[in-house]
């Protein structure tokens, strides 16, 4: 390809609304324009590379077995108020009414279309086990769209859907995939680290999540130090700690008036205490249910954590709920008196290492000391769970070993989802014993665009991109540095013997300074850079760069071709070992 008649337009500037280096770099470099919050146009550059990370994926889902579909990205409300995603997924869920006044959703994902589809095309379980993907746009109404393309509102998402007629099966096909990740995101040269995950809105009973270390990650890797056990936030265990002993004497319950204090910063200011001493308490609503929250002060609740120990899907409370329950304006909720008020208790362990604390008092600007866990709100009986709900943090352990915490990128997940959304959209079968069962799930989602920006993340300097050769646009750069007629003809004679080879060439024939074109193509990051000078050329040689190196080869025209395949060769062997 001619530079002079593709749409590469670089910028020298740094976009003023680009946060990270992968945000910046695909402006800068020409691979997309922003159209709106969180949309963006791919230019001639950017999609090469999605593409060439897409037929990375292909291939490999097609190895695996699996069979490629495309689904609508309108899809009839119906089959989400049916499995009660609607109502999850919230205001990230865009939807509209159309003019024959039928509701419809822009899809985030594609479980309940392909669930549908298995309802109507599969009837018995010599039809199974049956992997479908595909690869097209998704729409999330993100509240806060940013890192481009890391948080966007639309995105590019290979999603794959399997069905088996038991739990075996499943486990089989997970572990195919799981390994089928590993090929691909290996392929597009990123180094990964594979964490337990929670299914999160998704629902089932397994996840991993595939992430790229990486400081410009929205997601939190939390591992052991030794490195046995890694999990994303939302999953990551920790040790309980040691609980107070309750033998000793304590002090009756005190009230105090705490005026205008509802956080925990508040509170610890106007009594002067350490936020350890603090239990804080949150309401939280489930379908019908009202459930009481505790963790210690000093800890935030995990939601993921929660909802997995309240078994269904739950939200926090709205102002009204709890004033209904209370008594009392937001901020001043506590245990002491409420419990028969509500369906759940849940209580984090670290509540128990309390001996006497402060809590709500469940009446405006008033707190209570003194509060013992077991004597003054239960910590057992019906309906009543301690279990772990908090975040994991610095300090803590597991098995016990201390946790260590890294940032990532989340580029991919594997889901066990059961029975979650066959049983609720009908996709049933008839099994050999002539029993009709529901169709037992697995899900498997990358993010295409997250892999393009995850390599950036992770491979770039002050010059601009360094891509691994597999998903680089091009892998090679010709670069004339100047416009003598034996420079141009010698750099022709180089593109056109390695376009024949089949090597994929970027020919620089713009009427450019050499400073430009040597900018131009740092800031594109393509791996092998070639220079036709006058002095190189007097001599029958070419200069060789690779993009990630300082060093710079001299190599005989004629030995050109022999070489460039090799180092090609060697690049992708790199990637593969």
């Amino acid at each position: 390809m001619r530079y002079s008649k593709t749409l590469i337009p670089t910028v020298k500037e740094l976009p003023a609304d680009a946060e990270i280096p992968s945000h910046q770099l695909m402006i800068r470099a020409g691979l997309m324009r922003k159209v709106a919050s969180g949309t963006y146009t791919y230019l001639p550059i950017g999609w090469r590379i999605l593409m060439k990370i897409m037929n990375i994926v292909r291939s490999e889902m097609n190895n695996s077995g699996a069979q490629e579909i495309l689904m609508p990205s309108v899809q009839p409300m119906e089959l989400w108020q049916q499995t009660g995603r609607n109502v999850d997924y919230g205001p990230t869920m865009a939807h509209f009414t159309d003019r024959h006044g039928r509701e419809n959703v822009l899809a985030p994902t594609a479980e309940e279309v392909v669930t549908n589809i298995a309802a109507g095309e599969i009837n018995s379980y010599k039809q199974m086990p049956i992997n479908l993907y595909q690869i097209s746009f998704k729409f999330r109404d993100e509240f806060r769209p940013r890192f481009g393309v890391l948080r966007s509102r639309e995105f590019i998402m290979k999603d794959a859907y399997s069905f088996h007629a038991d739990e075996k099966s499943l486990d089989q096909t997970y572990r195919i995939m799981y390994e089928t990740y590993k090929r691909i995101f290996s392929r597009c040269g990123l180094k990964y680290a594979i964490v337990e995950a929670e299914s999160g809105e998704m629902g089932g009973t397994g996840s991993h999540q595939f992430t790229i270390p990486c400081e410009s990650g929205e997601d939190v890797i939390v591992q052991t130090e030794d490195g046995s056990y890694a999990a994303n936030i939302e999953k990551a265990p920790v040790d309980a700690l040691l609980p107070a002993e309750r033998g000793k004497i304590c002090k009756p319950l005190e009230e105090v008036h705490t005026p205008n204090t509802k956080t925990i910063g508040e509170i610890c200011e106007f009594l002067k205490v350490d936020s350890k001493s603090l239990i804080k308490s949150l309401v939280y609503k489930s379908e019908m249910d009202i459930v009481l929250a505790l963790v210690r002060g000093d800890y935030d609740i995990n939601p993921e954590k929660l909802r997995s120990a309240v078994g269904k899907s739950i939200e926090l409370a709205d102002e009204n709920t709890i004033k209904n329950l209370t008594d009392a304006e937001v901020g001043f909720a506590g245990p002491v008196g409420l419990t028969q008020k509500i369906n759940k208790l849940i209580i984090d362990h670290s509540v128990l290492t309390i001996d006497a604390g402060i809590t709500g008092a469940n009446k405006t600007d008033y707190h209570i000391k003194n509060v013992v866990p077991g004597r003054d709100f239960p910590i057992e009986g019906k309906n009543i769970i301690v279990a772990d709900i908090r975040n994991a943090v610095p300090g803590d352990t597991y098995l016990g070993k201390k946790l260590v915490f890294k940032k990532g990128i989340e580029v991919g997940q594997v889901f066990k989802l059961g029975t979650k959304y066959s049983a609720k959209l009908n996709a049933k079968f008839l099994d050999k014993d002539g029993t009709e069962k529901p169709c037992v799930m697995g899900c498997y989602g990358i993010g295409i665009n997250r892999i393009a920006a995850s390599a950036i993340e992770t491979m770039y300097d002050k010059d601009g991109i360094i891509w691994p050769i597999n998903i680089a646009p091009f892998e090679v750069i010709i670069v004339p540095a100047g416009n003598a007629a034996e420079i141009i003809a010698a750099s022709e004679n180089i593109y056109k013997e390695l376009t024949h080879a089949g090597v994929e060439v970027l020919l620089d024939d713009r009427d450019e300074r050499g400073g430009v074109k040597f900018k131009d193509a740092d800031l594109l990051g393509i791996p092998i850079r070639i220079t036709i000078g006058a002095k190189s050329l007097a001599e029958a040689k070419a200069e060789i760069k690779l993009r990630r190196e300082t060093e710079i080869t001299k190599v005989d025209l004629s030995q050109i071709k022999d070489n460039i395949l090799n180092i090609i060769e060697n690049l992708k062997n790199e990637i593969s070992a």
